[in-house]
């Protein structure tokens, strides 16, 4: 496009005009009611470009054009979905900024919808009972915009890597909840038996108990966890976590529990694929996840 700059009238500085101002970027009355860049206009766009990391000058150029188009977008006005070239804009880094918050990890926020965001959409997404496709549609927007008490406010960097749970800390949840824990297979009930044995070892007082279904589960309940080691069946609405990234997982167990209309929440963890009695799954294997997944829950409701 010709660069639009001081002097330019009409309808491509009115629009550009109503942009800046829908950022922040004010423009004299005077100037938007006779459509003319003047002055003022000049100012707010070198303004937007030194923000935006443009080179420095006051006139609307390609890049600039694109930038002021981008930044317009926001979360929930147009379906993102992984294609080629991506789908940037401000819209992409609010959603990237929201999962990264409640523990689906997009990386860096970066405004660019690549692979890393289609992954976290689709973790999301599973985890809210819905189709795992991701494509962010309204209905993934609306679960978002129903978590906005978790994300709203909150800084966007992470997540970060939650470190141990402490001993103390631990013992305090475990006294607090109350939660029901069932699994579907041999390997996850293995590893279900030992997150029991290690809670009981941590406080007499533990809250967390078996049960041979979700179905079993206590009155009074807080949250009721299925362990398993193969994927979600088709059509399930069931809230299902990868158990892959274990610094995230406390935030998407939390995340999973707020979002949940079924009380109690009701919350499957799927083991890593492949797990099988073949010889590679051992003893050692089963005592780790259990001392990874227990520190997980106790991190969620600390």
């Amino acid at each position: 496009m010709d660069p639009i700059r001081e002097g330019a009238t009409g309808a491509a500085v009115e629009d550009i005009q109503a942009r800046l101002c829908a950022l922040g970027y004010e423009a004299d009355e005077a100037e938007r009611e006779a459509q003319t860049f003047g002055a003022s206009t000049a100012t707010a766009v070198a303004r937007f470009r030194l923000d935006h990391g443009l080179p420095l000058g006051a006139e609307v150029d390609t890049a600039t054009w694109s930038t002021l188009v981008d930044e317009g977008y926001r979360m929930g006005d147009r379906t993102l979905y992984l294609r080629l070239p991506n789908f940037h804009g401000a819209d992409v880094r609010q959603l990237q900024k929201c999962l990264n918050i409640l523990g689906f990890s997009c990386g860096e926020p970066d405004g660019y919808y690549g692979v890393h965001t289609e992954a976290a959409v689709k973790q999301f997404q599973e985890s809210q009972g819905q189709l795992a496709d991701g494509m962010a549609f309204p209905d993934t927007f609306d679960a978002i915009d129903r978590l906005h008490h978790v994300w709203g406010g909150k800084p966007a960097a992470g997540p970060h890597p939650m470190g141990g749970m402490g001993f103390a800390r631990a013992a305090e949840v475990l006294e607090r909840m109350q939660i029901s824990m069932t699994a579907e297979d041999p390997i996850s009930r293995n590893v279900a038996g030992r997150i029991w044995n290690l809670a009981s070892a941590t406080t007499d007082k533990n809250g967390l108990d078996l049960v041979s279904t979700p179905e079993q589960s206590r009155s009074g309940d807080q949250l009721v966890l299925v362990l398993a080691t193969t994927p979600l069946v088709g059509g399930s609405k069931t809230p299902n976590l990868t158990t892959d990234d274990i610094d995230t997982l406390p935030q998407r167990i939390r995340t999973a529990c707020e979002s949940s209309r079924r009380k109690p929440p009701l919350v499957r963890l799927e083991l890593p694929f492949g797990l099988d009695y073949d010889g590679t799954f051992t003893t050692g294997d089963a005592q780790t996840f259990a001392v990874m997944l227990l520190d997980a829950i106790c991190a969620a409701f600390s």
